[in-house]
């Protein structure tokens, strides 16, 4: 994925502060300047023009708005994009949406020879082609697309690597070959592949790929007077440096009326797929799979039906912690905060919680309402997570976490899936080979396997503010500063939901 900061998450973020500050005023005669302010007279243009630029960013505000902007209309006034969103009751599907003019219609994969080729006398380039697609001109070598197959054999061969592989950033990097190009050459998603997962969205270099924002709708609701519960992932603590119960505070700053920490939820996961795990073996099942990824759930359903079964019927740490919100205010709006898109997923599929942010979309709320969340007051919660129910957002913590709960600990053999790729899709189909029979069952076979659909966790999610490897070390900070390891490192029955 693109390191978070960079120039395109930073016009998202920009208009997103502009548009809450907006909200926040009651006062959106200003919106047509925004695109003017955004990209000022005097500036160098990104695409080309800045009217082409202005043009882009104000598709951008109606996907900031929460609107599809596959058919855009340039004409349309911005306010009329902020009466629907004040209309609208519920997020739209789809979670996605992509902008066609900002798409640059990357040319598709290839290699080819840069100026570093020295037109040595070895030339195993040439001798290595297996289609002889290369020829040496004017001391250059020089490949014939008609012939190429992509095979990446001369690039392997070169010894300056003067051969390089160009990709397009949103199709290389989707594992179940979701987003391809149209008739024209932009970029499409298929919705009945996509799961989700958002590496499209933040492995696009021209900010394409949008996320819809619900963030107008959550403050919309605070505005008037609903009481708005923050539920927020173990992720979110590892995204901004503040002292424990200083998150908590600053959510309550900002207008929400209760703020819950979504560990509570991966507690009882962690229990319920305990119990899970002890019964499928004790029956015989020959491996079970971790649930609380919603983009690897899909990914199965859709790509590897033979693993569905082996799939853990426990809910996700965000269902728990919705129905524990729920139980203690039925009426409440049960907002679930991380960094993942595929969670909006999640939550457009279940009733129980009503809108999914994006850290990206807090931290335009904190920006907005001027909040410092290193001076905020700290407030306790209702509940002390684990330190494993916090780790559930680095990959390998979910799997650890059942462990600790196993009574007899030289039962599990588990496998860690370390974010979905094409490569590591394939591994899942073998998987899915082994459960239904098609490949034997070995010493090496795991009996538990977690999958992450983002390399590292949940800690590296598309739409994260902090560089993973940081978000790593604070989350160890975060996940041992207030909260419980449990007797003998194992973690006593979360039972909050009764």
């Amino acid at each position: 994925m693109l390191n978070p900061n960079n120039n395109a998450a930073a016009i998202k973020r920009d208009i997103l502060v502009r548009l809450t500050q907006m909200q926040l005023a009651n006062d959106f005669s200003e919106i047509e300047k925004i695109p003017l302010e955004v990209c000022p007279d005097g500036t160098v243009p990104l695409r080309g023009s800045l009217g082409k630029d202005r043009a882009m960013v104000r598709a951008r505000i109606a996907a900031r708005l929460g609107h599809s902007v596959e058919n855009f209309n340039l004409l349309k006034p911005l306010s009329e994009y902020v009466d629907e969103a004040f209309k609208r009751e519920k997020p739209t599907w789809p979670m996605l949406t992509v902008i066609h003019d900002a798409c640059n219609a990357c040319e598709p994969s290839h290699y080819f020879p840069t100026d570093a080729c020295q037109g040595c006398v070895a030339r195993p380039c040439k001798m290595n082609c297996p289609k002889k697609a290369i020829e040496i001109i004017d001391h250059r070598a020089r490949i014939d697309p008609s012939k190429c197959i992509n095979c990446g054999i001369c690039s392997q061969n070169c010894p300056y690597h003067a051969i390089v592989k160009t990709v397009v950033p949103c199709e290389n990097a989707c594992p179940v070959g979701a987003i391809s190009k149209d008739d024209i050459g932009y970029e499409r998603i298929d919705y009945d592949k996509c799961i989700f997962c958002g590496k499209c969205l933040s492995n696009c270099p021209f900010g394409a790929v949008m996320d819809k924002s619900q963030l107008f709708d959550v403050v919309k609701h605070i505005m008037n007077g609903k009481r708005v519960v923050a539920m927020y992932a173990p992720a979110i603590g590892a995204q901004f440096k503040a002292k424990p119960g200083q998150l908590e505070g600053a959510l309550i700053q900002a207008g929400f009326s209760k703020a819950i920490e979504v560990a509570i939820g991966a507690d009882i996961t962690a229990d319920k797929e305990a119990a899970e795990f002890v019964e499928r073996m004790e029956r015989g099942d020959k491996l079970m799979t971790t649930s609380c990824c919603p983009a690897y759930w899909r990914a199965v359903q859709i790509h590897v039906p033979d693993l569905a079964p082996c799939i853990s019927e426990t809910k996700s740490p965000m269902i728990y912690t919705a129905e524990y919100a729920k139980q203690q205010d039925p009426d409440c709006i049960a907002v679930f905060i991380g960094p993942c898109l595929a969670k909006k997923r999640e939550g457009f599929d279940n009733d129980i919680v009503d809108y999914v942010l994006t850290v990206e979309e807090l931290n335009a709320l904190f920006i907005a309402k001027d909040i410092n969340i290193a001076q905020a007051e700290a407030k306790s919660g209702d509940y002390l997570p684990t330190v494993s129910g916090r780790n559930f957002a680095k990959t390998g913590g979910v799997a650890e976490s059942v462990r600790l709960r196993l009574v007899d600990k030289s039962t599990i053999k588990p496998m860690v899936i370390d974010g979905l790729d094409k490569n590591s899709m394939k591994t899942l189909a073998n998987y899915g080979k082994i459960n239904v029979g098609k490949m034997p069952v070995t010493a090496d076979t795991p009996n538990i396997v977690e999958v992450m659909a983002c390399e590292g966790g949940c800690i590296a999610g598309p739409c994260v503010i902090t560089n993973p490897k940081l978000g790593n070390g604070l989350l160890t900070i975060y996940a041992n500063a207030g909260s419980k390891p449990g007797a003998d490192g194992i973690p006593a029955k979360c039972d909050l939901l009764k």
